[in-house]
C-alpha cells in the first residue's frame, strides 16, 4: 500500500510540474522565431495560395476551404509591418483555433516543438509598439529568443474601416 501512495506523490509532482510548463509550436519569419501554444494548433499545411477578399488589410492573404470550413489566412510578416511575404512552396500555414474560429497564419517554416517553463516568460520590452501589441511575452530557449504570439491581437483589425 505504501508503494501506491508513493507513486501517487510522484504523479502529483509531475502533474504540478506539467502545469508550470507550456508546449509551443515554434516557427520562423526571417531570422526571428515565434511560438504559439501547441493546444491551439489544428494543422500545419503547405502554402497552396488563398482566395483574396475585398476590403481587407494587407496582412490578410485571403481564405482557404479546409474540408468545408472557410479559414482566413493572415500573413504574419505583413502583420508585424515587414511587408508581404512572397510565398514559395517552402512556406507553411499554421491553422489554429482562436476562440471558436479557425485561422491560418502564413510563416516561413515550422521549426520545433518547445517546452518552456511559464516562469521563464518575460514581458515584451517597450519600444516597438507592434511587437508589444501582438506578443504575449518573450522566452529564451536554447540561446534564442522566442516571441509568444497573441492570436487574438494578430487577427483583430482585419477589415478596412468603412
Amino acid at each position: 500500500m505504501e508503494a501506491l501512495s508513493l507513486r501517487d506523490d510522484v504523479s502529483d509532482k509531475s502533474a504540478i510540474a506539467g502545469q508550470n510548463t507550456l508546449q509551443l509550436i515554434a516557427f520562423s519569419i526571417g531570422e526571428q522565431t515565434y511560438g504559439v501554444e501547441i493546444t491551439t494548433v489544428r494543422e500545419i499545411r503547405a502554402w497552396n495560395g488563398a482566395t483574396p477578399l475585398p476590403n481587407t488589410r494587407e496582412f490578410v492573404r485571403g481564405v482557404i476551404n479546409l474540408r468545408g470550413t472557410i479559414v482566413p489566412i493572415f500573413d504574419l510578416r505583413a502583420r508585424f509591418g515587414d511587408g508581404q511575404t512572397s510565398p514559395t512552396k517552402n512556406h507553411v500555414v499554421v491553422v489554429m483555433s482562436v476562440g471558436d474560429k479557425w485561422v491560418g497564419i502564413l510563416v516561413d517554416a515550422v521549426s520545433d516543438i518547445l517546452t518552456v517553463n511559464r516562469d521563464d516568460i518575460h514581458n515584451v520590452p517597450e519600444g516597438n509598439s507592434i511587437d508589444t501589441e501582438l506578443l504575449n511575452g518573450i522566452v529564451t530557449h536554447e540561446s534564442r529568443m522566442v516571441g509568444l504570439i497573441d492570436l487574438h491581437a494578430v487577427v483583430s483589425g482585419a477589415k478596412m474601416d468603412g
